[in-house]
């Protein structure tokens, strides 16, 4: 189970091991042991790079392309073939500094999605004649009427047919107060009956619920990798051109290749790697929380206009 825990959380593990060789390593240069301050930094870059290498390999034969973290991997090689360790492990620090902020999101973010999900219904308590079955919650149709217990998730976007319902309206909202409606108000799925059981009338299928949609949402997020992280994986390819021939170039000039790896190591494009995965995995995390569905290109079904989001808060 240890190693398991190391293996999903590698980019701790490799963050902890950069900043534990860029301590030592100064310390032994504080010592007057320059030159294994020196190797301890080498080591380590070494180490971090063939991880680095090992997942840009994964990336181009699993997913077809090569992500912006490249021009890191060449600034680490780089440092190790021209002897300047310490601009290598300064590139190791910033780089799996990113990749384990982005760790520590995506984990939360995981946990609150995932518990998102558990939470959709699976069976609905269909009216047939004068009695209740249950059924799985895909046969419930438009025009169906169904009962939710006490503490239930309603599971339809459908009509109140009962004179009184409390609907716990939180997880779509986030407020915290429950809702009174009546006969005739509408019922948004997902909500949860916070008192005594009532009749909801579907208004559409429940596979074409608001919180079905919600969960087909967050599945998709969970494995799509957004527009401006694949726009920048689309032009990393270029980048590290441009990168390499402008290195190549300052190398020419100078006749120094350490002025090359200036070029490369300033090129490496560490904040981007920090902001955008991160940005994506907090949001879905900060969504989750806060009870925001985002719909996608369509007609909102009471206010009849065209848009992303719309208000989830039940009303007459």
């Amino acid at each position: 189970m240890a190693w398991k825990g190391l293996v999903e959380h590698r980019a701790r593990v490799m963050l902890a091991i950069a900043l534990v060789a860029l301590v030592v390593g100064a310390l032994l240069h504080l010592s007057g042991q320059a030159s294994i301050g020196d190797a301890v930094w080498g080591a380590a870059v070494a180490l971090l790079s063939a991880e680095l290498a090992v997942e840009i390999g994964r990336t181009i034969v699993v997913e077809h392309h090569m992500g912006v973290d490249t021009i890191a991997l060449v600034a680490m090689l780089g440092s190790l073939a021209l002897g300047q360790e310490l601009a290598g492990i300064v590139v190791g620090v910033m780089f799996t500094g990113g990749s384990a902020l982005e760790d520590v999101a995506s984990t939360r973010a995981r946990r609150e999605l995932t518990a998102l999900v558990a939470r959709a219904p699976k069976f609905a308590h269909l009216r047939v004649g004068d009695a209740f079955e249950e059924v799985p919650v895909e046969r419930v149709e438009a025009g169906d009427v169904v009962l939710v217990r006490q503490g239930e998730v309603i599971p339809v976007d459908g009509t109140s047919t009962s004179p009184e319902a409390v609907i716990d309206t939180s997880t779509l909202t986030g407020e915290p107060l429950p809702v009174t409606i009546s006969t005739g108000m509408p019922v948004l799925s997902g909500s949860a009956n916070a008192g005594q059981p009532f009749e909801v009338r579907a208004d559409r299928a429940a596979a074409d619920s608001a919180y079905a949609a919600l969960v087909r949402l967050v599945r998709h997020a969970q494995t799509e990798r957004a527009p401006f992280v694949r726009m920048a994986d689309r032009y990393a390819g270029f980048f590290l051109v441009a990168t390499v021939l402008l290195a190549g170039a300052a190398w020419a000039v100078s006749a120094d290749p350490v002025r090359a790896l200036a070029v490369v190591v300033v090129a490496t494009p560490c904040p981007l790697i920090l902001a955008a995965p991160i940005a994506l995995v907090s949001g879905l995390s900060r969504a989750a929380r806060a009870g925001i569905i985002v719909k996608g290109r369509g007609r909102s079904r009471r206010s009849g206009r065209r848009g992303r989001c719309c208000s989830t808060r039940p009303g007459p």
